[in-house]
């Protein structure tokens, strides 16, 4: 029997391309995962120049985002593309972690791979554009003090952490809205990319110590030459709804 769709995909592997299902992306399991936890608000924490809120618009999610982004020049861009959305907040230029302060960032030529930590040499030779090339010295602050001058509805909250090996950091100056966070979506790496970066082990004990399970599998930063995959996004969930 001939079947389309598989020769379709070998198709498309010929020229180095993969067809998955919707359901089975990034943006498929956000989809669903939004659509049945419903929260008040989004807070996209290392949101870069705003890919991942124009993602949740384009999925159809119409709730409260709020971006946190310490790269001057990253932070300028997203300004940009949420000028327009009255319910896209921007939070002033900062890094987010356990403690008030200020700390050194270092920017990385691709601009996604920036991150307080050093960069570990793993990391930079399956992606040699990601070298640092600048430092900036940016304000730190704890999510738990930031949050409440942008967002004053104390309703449920999903969390996306992309920091660059500094999320359990992160977490670690969220402890007092983590309650109504319904689930996490986070990067955890598979082999050392940034050094003082937890690891796996520690990250998945450290996410049920918080009392999240992880739920879904986001395949992520993958080294172009051996295929291994270095990195994928993770998402923990608390509590799900019972399904309708």
């Amino acid at each position: 029997m001939f079947d389309f769709k598989l020769q379709v995909r070998k198709a498309f592997h010929q020229f180095g391309f993969d067809l998955r299902y919707f359901k089975d992306s990034e943006e498929g399991i956000l989809k669903n995962l939004l659509r049945r936890l419903e929260p008040a608000a989004v807070l996209d924490v290392g949101a870069n120049v705003g890919q991942y809120g124009q993602m949740l618009r384009a999925l159809g999610y119409h709730g409260v985002i709020v971006s946190f982004e310490p790269s001057s020049a990253a932070h300028a861009a997203l300004a940009t593309a949420a000028r327009s959305d009255p319910r896209w907040i921007v939070a002033p230029r900062a890094a987010l972690g356990a403690a008030q302060g200020s700390v050194a960032l270092n920017v990385a030529g691709n601009s996604v791979s920036s991150s307080v930590l050093p960069m570990h040499s793993t990391h930079l030779a399956a992606a040699p554009e990601s070298r640092y090339v600048a430092t900036e010295s940016v304000p730190l602050e704890r999510l738990d003090e930031l949050l409440p001058r942008l967002l004053t509805d104390p309703g449920p909250l999903f969390l996306k952490l992309d920091t660059q090996g500094y999320e359990e950091q992160v977490l670690r100056g969220a402890t007092a809205i983590l309650p109504r966070v319904l689930a996490i979506q986070l990067e955890v790496s598979l082999v050392p990319l940034y050094e003082g970066a937890p690891s796996l082990v520690h990250l998945l004990s450290a996410m049920s110590d918080l009392g999240y399970h992880l739920f879904q599998i986001i395949p992520g930063f993958r080294d172009g030459v051996t295929g291994q995959m270095l990195q994928f996004d993770g998402i923990f969930v608390r509590q799900l709804p019972s399904a309708t």
